[in-house]
């Protein structure tokens, strides 16, 4: 049975469902460290409710989206005209591909599937901008924008905060950005885990986007309400690409559930507003707790889930089956994300009788007694290295765990997060203007995989410089089962080595293939031991924002629609 059970991982790039695992199972659902929810809302009250009117919730049609869409735009102080609603946040995005992405879109990796996958299903060009794992995942956006600008994308898109590792830019930096590339057909900022960040006050870019000609933010209602199954999420943007999108969604594409919970929202803004606080309290306390493991790391979040490195020579495949079939945990392992690795777990915020639980479970399968344990005898010089190795995501026969020989040469990055100074990281208070493309970032220290930027990314893509962080190009125009992985051209010694088709995960019979591309990096150190419990340097932990006490009143009426419930535009500002 457990063979069965953790075969389901072994068929796509996402995890399974909870209802796959019960069904395979035959038991109740574990404990889930895997899909990114609010523990603590709704309250058992509303479920209570919720039970009470099933009935008629799945007997009869639901209002229309426009009624639905309304009421949510009455709570959250919304133009309706700027609004479109959705079956979930990837009904958004895959209308926005179809309809305002022409040819080409840039994303950093590891971020959301989707985000990736969806351009590439519909034969654009996708172009991947790496986040360095020596620089701790951290977007840099003035090279986000010379990548941009070198490879003449024409829509771009910045999760904040991004998933799965939680980085997080202020929100003068994000309009910066916005601002920066005016010119581009399309810009989208993906919020759908903003309402857990407490660096800033304000950070959401909701009211700026309406009066921008081609920016867009996505925001979730599943992750902040705790509701992935009822599948409703909304975007915002000016009238004419609201209006765009909203003209090709089905009359009825909300269902009844979304329309009860979205009515009965307006009774509960304080129970939410208190959610939010319980869970960003947590995601401290979590990170507390993990770090205390040795050898594992764990990234700075500001989503409510956590980043984290498995000790060297764990590999994330046998610690996720195990905790699942041993332990009854599910947790999210990274290996099948583009820019990510099977050494990496997403880890959602939880309460912290649950993280007890997941440590313990932890320290049995890492640690152990030393036999069976995850992490092998050190004394056997095991030399893992992960980097950002774009092949993991793409070589399902091997479970998304890639080729470790070609990762390893291609990678070689040394395996310790660097320090980030805080306009890398976003730190609250600081944001940092955008400098000029071509300065190469002056007065801001830069990544040891971006040193070496003296003459602009043009020029560094043209010359083979070493240490610019290079695209994961997906060719629109490639021959599918053909395209090599393009070392020599970018600064790397060495031949070009084939990926087929048959090695790559969901591109077989596509009009595109992709083109793998990874930074030159460094010599990955011997092991002397177990290293110490890591946090990336100078990116600790960012302090949230004074909340008051349990017992939070309403938000003041300048914040909120006079019933304690937050405007979309003033996220944080309870408080």
């Amino acid at each position: 049975m457990a063979d069965n059970v953790t075969s389901l991982f072994r068929t796509g790039a996402h995890s399974p469902s909870m209802a796959a695992l019960a069904r395979e199972s035959g038991e109740a659902g574990p404990l889930d460290f895997c899909i990114p929810c609010n523990p603590y809302f709704p309250t058992p009250a509303m479920f209570d409710e919720l039970t009470h009117r099933l009935r008629d919730i799945i007997t009869y049609y639901p209002s229309s989206a426009d009624t639905i869409t309304g009421e949510l735009c009455n709570l959250l102080q919304l133009p309706p005209q700027c609004v479109a609603m959705g079956n979930g946040s990837t009904e958004l995005i895959t209308w926005i591909d179809h309809l305002l992405v022409r040819e080409s879109l840039a994303i950093p990796v590891p971020t959301f599937g989707r985000w990736t996958d969806q351009p590439l299903e519909t034969g654009k060009r996708v172009d991947m901008f790496p986040l360095q794992e020596s620089n701790g995942f951290a977007l840099d956006p003035a090279q986000y924008i010379q990548f941009i600008r070198s490879r003449g994308t024409r829509a771009a898109v910045i999760c904040n905060p991004n998933n799965p590792d939680g980085g997080f830019l202020p929100k003068q930096t994000i309009l910066a950005f916005c601002d920066a590339l005016a010119d581009l057909d399309l810009i989208v900022i993906d919020e759908s885990f903003l309402e857990f960040a407490d660096a800033e006050n304000e950070p959401s870019v909701v009211e700026e986007a309406v009066m921008r000609p081609n920016v867009i933010v996505l925001r979730s209602l599943g992750k902040n309400f705790g509701l992935h199954g009822v599948r409703f999420g909304y975007m915002v943007a000016n009238p004419g690409l609201a209006g765009r999108i909203r003209s090709m969604l089905p009359k009825w594409n909300l269902n009844a559930f979304a329309e009860t919970v979205v009515f009965m929202l307006r009774d509960h803004g304080p129970e939410y507003v208190e959610s939010l606080h319980m869970v960003r309290r947590d995601r401290l306390d979590m990170a507390r707790q993990l770090s205390t493991l040795p050898g594992l790391t764990v990234y700075p979040s500001q989503g409510n889930f956590l980043f984290v490195r498995l000790p060297v020579g764990a590999e994330g495949t046998v610690v996720r089956d195990r905790l699942l079939t041993e332990h009854r945990i599910l947790v999210r392992e990274c290996g099948n994300k583009i820019g990510s690795s099977s050494r990496f777990l997403r880890l959602v915020v939880r309460p912290q009788v649950d993280v007890r639980r997941l440590v313990s479970g932890l320290e049995s399968v890492l640690y152990g007694t030393r036999r069976g344990a995850a992490v092998p005898e050190l004394s056997t010089g095991t030399n893992y290295s992960s980097g950002t190795a774009a092949v993991d995501r793409l070589v399902s026969s091997t479970n998304g765990q890639g080729y470790p020989g070609l990762a390893a040469a291609a990678n070689g990055m040394a395996g310790q997060p660097q320090p980030l100074t805080a306009a890398a990281n976003g730190m609250p208070g600081q944001p940092q203007p955008l400098v000029a493309a071509a300065n190469g970032m002056a007065g801001q220290p830069l990544a040891p995989a971006a040193n070496g930027m003296g003459n602009g990314m043009g020029n560094g893509m043209g010359n083979g410089m070493a240490g610019q962080p290079q695209p994961l190009v997906a060719a629109a125009n490639g021959m599918p089962g053909q395209q090599p992985l393009v070392a020599a051209a970018n600064g790397m010694v060495g031949q070009p080595q084939p990926l087929t088709a048959a090695q790559t995960r969901g591109t077989t019979g596509m009009p595109g293939g992709l083109t793998a591309v990874t930074p030159q990096g460094q010599p990955q150190p011997q092991p002397q031991g177990y290293p110490q419990p890591q946090m990336p340097q100078q990116q600790q932990m960012p302090q949230p924002v004074p909340q008051q006490p349990t017992g939070w009143p309403n938000a003041p009426a300048a914040a909120s629609n006079g019933a304690g419930w937050p405007a979309a535009g003033a996220v944080n500002r309870v408080g």
